[in-house]
Protein backbone atom coordinates (compact mmCIF):
# COMPACT_ATOMS: atom_id res chain seq x y z
CA UNK A 1 0.00 0.00 0.00
CA UNK A 2 1.30 3.75 -0.88
CA UNK A 3 1.86 5.88 2.02
CA UNK A 4 1.48 9.44 2.19
CA UNK A 5 4.95 9.18 3.17
CA UNK A 6 5.81 8.73 -0.05
CA UNK A 7 4.73 11.79 -1.30
CA UNK A 8 6.26 13.94 1.11
CA UNK A 9 10.16 12.04 0.61
CA UNK A 10 9.21 12.85 -2.96
CA UNK A 11 8.93 16.52 -2.15
CA UNK A 12 4.97 16.85 -2.65
CA UNK A 13 2.37 18.40 -0.05
CA UNK A 14 0.07 15.87 1.28
CA UNK A 15 -2.99 17.28 -0.81
CA UNK A 16 -7.06 15.48 -0.83
CA UNK A 17 -6.40 14.93 -4.65
CA UNK A 18 -2.64 13.58 -4.70
CA UNK A 19 -3.62 11.01 -2.17
CA UNK A 20 -6.91 9.76 -3.79
CA UNK A 21 -5.08 9.58 -7.43
CA UNK A 22 -2.00 7.92 -5.52
CA UNK A 23 -4.78 5.86 -4.00
CA UNK A 24 -6.38 5.20 -6.98
CA UNK A 25 -3.06 4.02 -9.09
CA UNK A 26 -2.42 1.51 -6.21
CA UNK A 27 -5.31 -0.62 -5.79
CA UNK A 28 -6.69 -0.36 -9.43
CA UNK A 29 -7.18 -3.62 -11.17
CA UNK A 30 -4.69 -2.69 -14.20
CA UNK A 31 -1.58 -1.76 -13.22
CA UNK A 32 -1.51 0.87 -16.63
CA UNK A 33 -4.02 3.34 -16.58
CA UNK A 34 -4.59 6.22 -18.38
CA UNK A 35 -5.69 9.90 -17.13
CA UNK A 36 -8.93 9.52 -18.34
CA UNK A 37 -8.93 5.89 -16.59
CA UNK A 38 -7.66 7.55 -13.50
CA UNK A 39 -10.77 10.20 -13.64
CA UNK A 40 -13.46 8.11 -14.52
CA UNK A 41 -12.40 5.57 -11.44
CA UNK A 42 -12.28 8.75 -9.29
CA UNK A 43 -15.74 9.51 -10.48
CA UNK A 44 -17.08 6.30 -10.04
CA UNK A 45 -15.88 6.04 -6.61
CA UNK A 46 -17.39 9.53 -5.80
CA UNK A 47 -14.41 11.79 -5.73
CA UNK A 48 -14.63 15.06 -6.64
CA UNK A 49 -11.49 15.38 -8.74
CA UNK A 50 -11.18 16.81 -12.31
CA UNK A 51 -9.86 15.97 -15.20
CA UNK A 52 -7.24 19.11 -15.27
CA UNK A 53 -6.19 18.13 -12.13
CA UNK A 54 -5.19 14.36 -12.53
CA UNK A 55 -3.32 15.24 -15.93
CA UNK A 56 -1.35 17.96 -13.42
CA UNK A 57 -0.92 15.72 -10.50
CA UNK A 58 0.42 12.42 -12.71
CA UNK A 59 2.82 14.87 -14.57
CA UNK A 60 3.93 15.72 -10.91
CA UNK A 61 4.35 11.92 -9.61
CA UNK A 62 6.16 11.23 -12.70
CA UNK A 63 8.93 14.30 -12.16
CA UNK A 64 9.13 13.00 -9.07
CA UNK A 65 9.96 9.57 -9.72
CA UNK A 66 6.37 8.10 -8.26
CA UNK A 67 4.84 6.83 -11.14
CA UNK A 68 6.45 6.31 -14.91
CA UNK A 69 5.12 7.34 -17.96
CA UNK A 70 4.52 5.05 -21.49
CA UNK A 71 3.66 6.16 -24.58
CA UNK A 72 3.02 2.57 -26.85
CA UNK A 73 2.36 3.55 -30.72
CA UNK A 74 -1.18 4.09 -31.76
CA UNK A 75 -2.48 5.06 -27.82
CA UNK A 76 -2.75 7.52 -25.30
CA UNK A 77 -0.05 7.91 -22.53
CA UNK A 78 -0.50 5.59 -19.88
CA UNK A 79 0.73 5.83 -16.48
CA UNK A 80 2.14 2.99 -13.49
CA UNK A 81 3.43 3.48 -10.27
CA UNK A 82 7.57 3.26 -9.82
CA UNK A 83 7.58 0.92 -7.46
CA UNK A 84 8.32 -2.75 -8.86
CA UNK A 85 11.73 -3.87 -11.14
CA UNK A 86 12.55 -3.55 -14.13
CA UNK A 87 10.03 -5.17 -16.46
CA UNK A 88 9.32 -5.00 -20.43
CA UNK A 89 5.74 -5.10 -21.94
CA UNK A 90 3.93 -6.73 -24.52
CA UNK A 91 0.54 -4.33 -25.84
CA UNK A 92 -2.40 -6.10 -27.32
CA UNK A 93 -2.94 -4.35 -30.65
CA UNK A 94 -6.48 -5.20 -30.76
CA UNK A 95 -7.60 -4.54 -26.99
CA UNK A 96 -5.05 -2.43 -25.84
CA UNK A 97 -4.30 -4.63 -22.62
CA UNK A 98 -0.53 -4.16 -21.82
CA UNK A 99 1.21 -6.92 -19.84
CA UNK A 100 4.35 -7.16 -17.91
CA UNK A 101 7.35 -9.39 -18.30
CA UNK A 102 10.28 -9.93 -17.15
CA UNK A 103 13.09 -12.84 -19.03
CA UNK A 104 16.73 -12.86 -17.81
CA UNK A 105 17.80 -14.38 -20.96
CA UNK A 106 16.38 -11.31 -22.88
CA UNK A 107 17.83 -9.59 -20.10
CA UNK A 108 21.62 -10.50 -20.90
CA UNK A 109 21.03 -10.48 -24.76
CA UNK A 110 20.61 -7.08 -24.31
CA UNK A 111 23.64 -5.89 -22.75
CA UNK A 112 25.72 -8.43 -25.31
CA UNK A 113 24.65 -6.82 -27.92
CA UNK A 114 24.83 -3.35 -26.56
CA UNK A 115 28.50 -3.96 -25.82
CA UNK A 116 29.26 -6.19 -29.29
CA UNK A 117 28.85 -2.34 -30.44
CA UNK A 118 30.70 -1.11 -27.96
CA UNK A 119 28.29 1.01 -25.60
CA UNK A 120 27.01 0.08 -22.22
CA UNK A 121 23.20 0.46 -21.49
CA UNK A 122 22.30 3.19 -19.68
CA UNK A 123 18.09 2.37 -19.62
CA UNK A 124 15.82 0.72 -22.12
CA UNK A 125 12.58 -0.10 -22.89
CA UNK A 126 11.36 -3.11 -24.58
CA UNK A 127 7.74 -3.05 -25.94
CA UNK A 128 6.28 -5.74 -28.22
CA UNK A 129 3.21 -5.40 -30.13
CA UNK A 130 1.18 -8.44 -30.31
CA UNK A 131 -1.98 -10.03 -31.08
CA UNK A 132 -3.99 -12.88 -29.46
CA UNK A 133 -3.62 -16.42 -31.82
CA UNK A 134 -6.86 -17.86 -33.72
Amino acid sequence: MVENSELRKAGLKVTLPRVKILQMLDSAEHRHMSAEDVYKSLMEAGEDVGLATVYRVLTQFEAAGLVVRHNFDGGHAVFELADSGHHDHMVCVDSGEVIEFYDPEIEKRQREIVGEHGFEMVDHNLVLYVRKKK
